[in-house]
């Protein structure tokens, strides 16, 4: 059910040839592309700013050179009038964008309409493209192949039971300073336009989005963003077929929650069934890995969530609406406060009618290239929970001031040291355990192996002895499946054996370093993963965001993922960025890299000085 929508995206993209393929652009105000159609049809204008080709052979009869005034007027708005004379060859047309064009789409067939509601209902769980068709100079340039029928076979066996495909429009910006809203507007019609005329007959299964993220600051802005929601509808509309029975989903400024109670307007004169779309990436810290934010679960963690979704469904409380965009990403979130996240996310969204479609780029849920999923138990716990189901989840540190962080989702074992019982409390949700097996398929022993009280479950010193010693090689050792009487997670509990990683060096000149990432070569001493990275110059003064200090200890002084460091398989990196802030703070800096387990003291951390 995905590989048509697919399909029909890649032949519109491919329409611009020698020939112009049927229902393609092949003229108008600012086109520069061929203008012969190929065999059966003919190009003929349906605006001044796009001509198409239509079946049938072209006539001259009713064809006549004129003036075509266009203003842009005809769709309501705040902004001034505004018009331009354009020279087309019309067939007693108009220029205005309030009635069917002549040359509309007409589709055989018939189409089971929808309700927006049922619509955003059948959407749950979805799951994104990401930026794929964002990425230059080809498709296949940022993280992913071109996409291929397998990637929505995976996608489509998970569970999910819808695809969203975003391209962002990033000339359709309404904020940037001398923005040409004129161009932005006729543009913006055209393209719609193209792509309605395109998938005109597509089935009910197919709905469209105006924008992705449109940047909005101010409340005119927002009014410039509700004017794209109504010009995308004309021009879908004008193109006619069964667009004008079509499922829409339109945007508020930004496609944040706020500014589209605040700002949102939805059109009028249309017949489409609507829902409203937004996004959401909150909290900003924990989910971008920014200041050292590696805990969430909290009940103030939790409200902070609900009280986000309640806001907005209760400005727009009989309109369907559905979640575009959210994610927490095993690439860099810790495994017992992203599931913990990912469970109060959907069951709140679930609960309030919400849809969810789970933002994935490539490096973070899916391995295109492998077909795996990178943590299944948060896909099953996406797909398979309803608002009222009681998932079993690792505990973990919810308290922002502790100066360390223990998470039931390890069984951390530090290098040198004597093996022991360990203890991993658990959330269990009314549930009970009724099994772990380990990576080999084997299952342990309850009473020998493992024991559950109360709240924790305690695998013995002498199971744990059979994995681990004082001198077993750092890394992940095993992992363990736990499963529960209830709920839809069986979370994965890794068993990880480590010490201080080492670096290849400690110290490079920032002025000999600088205009590219620094890239470090790391012997890994347990997990390959960096959980934070602490900035300090040798003064003492926090090189970025000074303000951390009034953070718990864990987030003091703490640089944020991908903007100041990064990491690869063998690498931990320092961003250009952060090595050009050093330069500039002219005072030499200290970046001490932080492993899990985040232990007190400094314990499994490795420092690197950039000197000036």
């Amino acid at each position: 059910m995905y590989s048509p929508r697919v399909i029909a995206l890649v032949a519109f993209i491919g329409s611009v040839n020698a020939q112009v393929a049927g229902y393609g652009q092949c003229g108008g105000s600012g086109y520069s592309g061929s203008t012969t159609c190929t065999s059966g049809f003919y190009c003929t204008s349906q605006n001044p700013w796009y001509y198409q080709c239509i079946p049938g052979t072209a006539t001259t009869s009713a064809t006549s050179t004129s003036k075509a005034t266009v203003t842009t007027t005809t769709i309501t708005s705040s902004s001034t009038s505004t018009s331009t004379t354009l020279k087309t060859t019309t067939t007693a047309q108009t220029a205005t964008k309030t009635s069917t064009s002549t040359g509309a789409a007409t589709c055989t067939g018939t189409f089971s309409a929808i309700s927006a509601s049922d619509f955003v209902a059948k959407l749950h769980p979805g799951w994104n493209l990401g930026n794929t068709l964002d990425a230059t100079p080809n498709e296949g340039s940022w993280n992913n192949a071109p996409v291929a029928a397998s990637t929505f076979s995976a996608v489509q066996k998970a569970g999910f039971k819808s695809v969203r495909i975003p391209d962002s429009w990033i000339w359709a910006d309404v904020t940037a300073s001398g923005a040409n809203l004129t161009m932005i507007e006729e543009k913006f019609y055209r393209l719609w336009y193209q792509v309605g005329t395109k998938l005109a007959c597509k089935s009910s299964l197919v709905a469209f989005e105006p924008i992705n993220e449109p940047p909005c600051n101010t409340a005119t802005d927002a009014a410039e963003i509700n004017k794209l929601n109504k010009i995308f509808l004309q021009a879908i509309n004008d193109a006619g077929g069964f667009n004008p029975q079509r499922v829409v989903t339109l945007v508020g400024g930004g496609e944040d929650s706020v500014k589209t109670s605040q700002w949102f307007v939805a059109p009028t004169g249309f017949s489409n069934p609507y829902a409203i779309q937004f996004h959401y990436y909150s909290p900003y810290d924990f989910i971008f890995s920014a200041w050292g934010k590696t805990i969430w679960g909290s009940d103030t963690d939790k409200a902070a969530v609900t009280t986000d979704f309640t806001l907005i469904r209760n400005n727009f409380t009989n309109i369907p609406i559905l979640i575009g965009e959210y994610d927490a990403s095993p690439t860099n979130t810790e495994p017992a406060a992203r599931w913990k996240y990912t469970d109060h996310l959907i069951r709140t969204a679930l609960g309030l009618n919400f849809a969810c479609v789970l933002w994935d780029n490539g490096l973070d849920h899916l391995d295109r290239n492998a077909g795996t999923w990178r943590d299944p138990n948060s896909i099953s716990m996406i797909t398979k929970s309803t608002a009222s189901t009681a998932n079993s989840l690792p505990d973990s540190t919810e308290d922002s001031s502790a100066t360390s962080q223990w998470s039931s989702a390890y069984i951390f074992h530090q290098y040198g040291t004597s093996v022991v019982a360990q203890s991993l409390p658990f959330i269990f949700n009314g549930n009970t355990l009724t099994s772990i097996s380990d990576s080999t398929g084997s299952t342990l022993t309850s009473g020998t192996d493992y024991s559950v009280s109360g709240a924790n479950i305690t695998f013995s010193a002498s199971y744990l002895s059979k994995k681990l010693s004082a001198t077993t090689a750092p890394g992940v050792i095993a992992n363990l499946t736990l499963t529960f009487s209830g709920g839809r997670s069986s979370p994965v509990v890794q068993i990880v054996q480590w010490k201080p990683p080492t670096l290849s060096s400690t110290t490079a000149i920032a002025s000999s370093v600088s205009g590219s990432d620094l890239s470090i070569p790391i012997t890994w001493g347990g997990l390959p993963t960096v959980a934070a990275v602490k900035a300090l110059t040798t003064s003492g003064v926090y090189l970025v965001d000074t303000w951390t200090v009034y953070l718990g200890p864990l987030q003091q002084a703490r640089a944020t993922y991908s903007s100041q460091y990064n990491w690869d398989s063998s690498h931990v990196i320092i961003t250009s960025s952060a090595i050009s802030s050093v330069i500039s703070a002219g005072v030499s800096t200290v970046f001490t890299f932080e492993f899990y387990p985040r232990v007190a003291g400094g314990v499994n951390a490795v420092n690197f000085t950039l000197t000036v």
